[in-house]
């Protein structure tokens, strides 16, 4: 695991007035621009306050009685024994990218390491809740860009961001989890293994305090973190009110690009991305779709990407074992050479090898014992 880095200078000044009531991202920035620092702004008067744009008597009186409320020295000490390290807005090691949404943190909380790379980022989100073709969507597209040398950033929660993760960790990638909950907590907490392999390659990053819960209302800020540290969103599957389209939105709001990868028309997991691309979203089924949607800087990366994208390709197609080698009963043969990668129903099974339904039941235990098929809910199977 990766060595926490230093924090920023004055981090633990920056904690204090971030934290106060009635201080966020914007004020923040207004308080810093008109005081011209992070001290002057924690001695200001009231008065001096309510001279800010934006900060009335009410909220300068909030201020002035919270800025020194929350125990920044005790969060540092936490941080550093969960080997997380935080930057502010003025330190260099500050992703370029993020600094130039209308909104951005004052403060990251960082487990894990950035890098220059990392400005070379897509961000891939989704639905919690989606189909299999969603999540191999999400990973292909991962595994393919990460292949090509861009970091791919997500919110790990269950579903396409998970599986954005895990294909940018099967290319040997580097990836990015924005949490919305502080670093002391791992949400959803089955990722705990999954938050363990992106902190060694690459990043969790969260704005909040290290034990803030997942609460709902943290998602929709962290999701415009999402969408400011990438150059490019996907929006893979998205019902009408998914979160993703949030992120979506937020990246528009930025001049960011949006693309999405169409689904089924009749299906409530589309809704969302058909409608993105109503209105104007790119359609992507390429890995070539992307770079040409990121403008000049994905032409400069065009051949590179289209090379490095064949050749993860080649290694993801390429079977773990060849089946001709195994040995197959007829029965076991025609089932397998009807199924393939999308969901079959055993009824579909029937009709097309015309086998007895206790032949065929036989054949699929065989099948899955050898590791060859996988059986989901309703009696579809695929091949693995």
């Amino acid at each position: 695991m990766a060595e926490a880095q230093q924090n920023s200078v004055d981090v633990e000044k920056w904690l204090k007035l971030i934290r106060a009531d009635g201080v966020g991202p914007t004020t923040f920035a207004k308080l810093l621009k008109y005081f011209g620092s992070v001290d002057r702004a924690l001695g200001a008067s009231v008065s001096e306050l309510t001279k800010v744009d934006g900060i009335g008597p009410k909220t300068a009186e909030q201020i002035a009685a919270t800025r020194n409320k929350f125990d920044a020295a005790a969060e540092l000490e936490l941080a550093d024994k969960l080997g997380v390290w935080l930057i502010t807005f003025c330190d260099e090691r500050y992703p370029p990218v993020l600094k130039k949404i209308y909104d951005p943190p004052p403060v990251l909380y960082i487990k894990g390491t950035l890098t220059a790379s990392d400005n070379l980022c897509v961000s891939i989100v989704g639905s919690r809740r989606c189909s299999l073709y969603g999540r191999e969507q999400a990973s292909r597209f991962a595994h393919l860009l990460s292949s090509a040398g861009f970091t791919i950033c997500s919110g790990m929660a269950r579903g396409i961001d998970s599986a954005a993760h895990q294909g940018a960790l099967s290319a040997s990638g580097r990836t990015i989890a924005i949490q919305g909950c502080g670093l002391a907590n791992i949400f959803p907490p089955e990722n705990k293994k999954l938050f363990e392999l992106i902190t060694e390659s690459g990043a969790c990053i969260s704005e909040l305090p290290l034990r803030y819960e997942p609460l709902s209302e943290n998602f929709p800020p962290r999701n415009r973190i999402i969408a400011g540290l990438s150059l490019g969103t996907i929006v893979v599957e998205a019902g009408s009110y998914s979160g993703a389209l949030i992120t979506a939105k937020a990246a528009l709001d930025n001049n960011r690009e949006v693309m999405a990868v169409p689904g089924k028309i009749d299906s409530p997991l589309s809704k969302g991305t058909n409608q993105l691309l109503k209105q104007g979203a790119r359609l992507i089924d390429s890995v070539e779709d992307v770079t040409e949607a990121l403008g000049y800087i994905g032409e400069q990366l065009q051949s590179h990407t289209s090379a490095a994208a064949d050749k993860a390709t080649e290694e993801i197609e390429q079977p773990l074992f060849d089946v001709s080698r195994l040995k197959l009963t007829d029965n076991e043969r025609k089932i397998y050479d009807c199924l393939d990668k999308e969901p079959v129903h055993i009824e579909q099974i029937i009709a097309e090898t015309e086998l007895a339904p206790g032949s065929i039941n036989a054949a699929l235990i065989s099948l899955r014992l050898k590791g060859l098929i996988k059986q989901l809910p309703g009696s579809f199977f695929l091949r693995k």
